[in-house]
């Protein structure tokens, strides 16, 4: 997510040969100069359609970049939430946003081509089960761990994460734990993912009391063997604009009767739906949730999500579901396991 932008500098007095020189150095696709002042503050942006406009204007090699650089860049400001804005800059085509503190001056600049975006989450992972049905795979080998493509189940999710700015995560472990801590024991993409070992196996939300480091104000909780495409940025936004307590991700399941259907009230026939499809939503093992809710989760008792979902209903406090668009498999037996090692190929075509 973030972008190392130190060889995408150049200073408003050089000139526009220099900057051609600078961008044909350039050894990525983002073909991008932020122009600085000489007290490096962020004057402009500069790309080979700027300089090409500028020689259509009469501009020469010898002339500085100062009178050429685009001036109504955009950019994010050092305090506060980004999301809505980047949702909205990635629309508009843009790929590099620098960061800018008080003064002008660049902070950070962040990718957000390919759906990347800055969530300000924490992530808890559920890494602990025992994978019991699709033994004997899991026999030796935690079930996070098993390959797809020559990687693990896991690492997917924590890439997909890290993509959306989620540098705190959490993996919560039980079974074969040491390997999970192996796994773990370097820093995965630069970003050190923390273990939170079980005492004893607690369900798939009562390990989350033993996370004690959460440093924003929503969790995203998820199960560790989903292979899945899902746009957080578009979940946490729905979860935002709803003022949810609690948000479910959720796979649309249709149900196609091959028979006329009776509506009745009592014995009275109220009509006929001729082979009538019914959509449920089924539970996909990815939430969303303020952090105070976890203070509903009982300490060292087995307690499940939809446990947790049940009491922030109980309470009266607000849970929405979220419909996920893309693709998702639940890796729980051997089918679902060869499934995803197809979709795996068939997204690296």
């Amino acid at each position: 997510m973030f972008f190392a932008y130190e060889n995408h500098t150049i200073n408003f007095d050089a000139t526009i040969h220099n900057a051609l020189n600078v961008l044909n150095k350039l050894c990525d696709r983002k073909m991008l100069l932020f122009v600085l002042d000489n007290e490096q503050r962020l004057w402009g942006t500069l790309t080979d359609g700027d300089i090409r406009r500028a020689f259509l204007k009469g501009f020469v090699l010898s002339d500085t970049v100062k009178d050429i650089a685009f001036r109504e860049f955009k950019f994010l400001s050092k305090n506060g939430t980004h999301v809505q804005a980047i949702s909205a800059f990635r629309k508009m085509g843009l790929s590099l946003l620098p960061v800018l503190d008080d003064d002008g001056r660049i902070v950070a600049v962040h990718d957000i081509s390919d759906g990347k975006s800055i969530l300000p989450l924490d992530a808890v992972i559920m890494a602990g089960g025992k994978g019991e049905r699709l033994r004997p795979l899991t026999n030796n080998t935690p079930k996070p761990l098993l390959p797809i493509a020559g990687k693990p189940i896991i690492d997917y999710n924590i890439e997909a994460l890290m993509r959306n700015g989620i540098t705190n995560i959490n993996v919560t472990v039980n079974y074969l734990k040491e390997q999970l801590a192996e796994h773990f024991s370097r820093p995965f993409n630069g970003i050190q993912v923390k273990c939170v070992e079980e005492p004893r196996f607690l369900g798939t939300a009562g390990a989350m009391r033993f996370v004690k480091d959460f440093e924003n104000d929503v969790i995203l909780l998820m199960n560790s063997d989903i292979f899945t495409n899902i746009c957080y940025e578009d979940f946490y936004l729905y979860f935002a604009e709803t003022q949810a307590d609690m948000a479910v991700a959720t796979l649309p399941y249709s149900i196609s009767v091959p028979y006329g259907i009776v509506d009745l009230d009592g014995e009275k026939v109220q009509g006929l739906s001729e082979k009538p499809t019914f959509t449920y939503y089924a539970n996909a093992g990815i939430y969303l949730l303020k952090r105070q809710m976890v203070d509903l989760i009982p300490t060292n008792e087995v307690f499940n999500a939809t446990d947790l979902m049940n009491s922030i209903i109980d309470k009266g406090l607000k849970v929405v579901h979220y419909p996920i668009g893309g693709y998702w498999i639940d890796i729980g037996n051997k089918d679902e396991y060869k499934k995803a090692q197809e979709m795996a190929k068939f997204i690296a075509q």
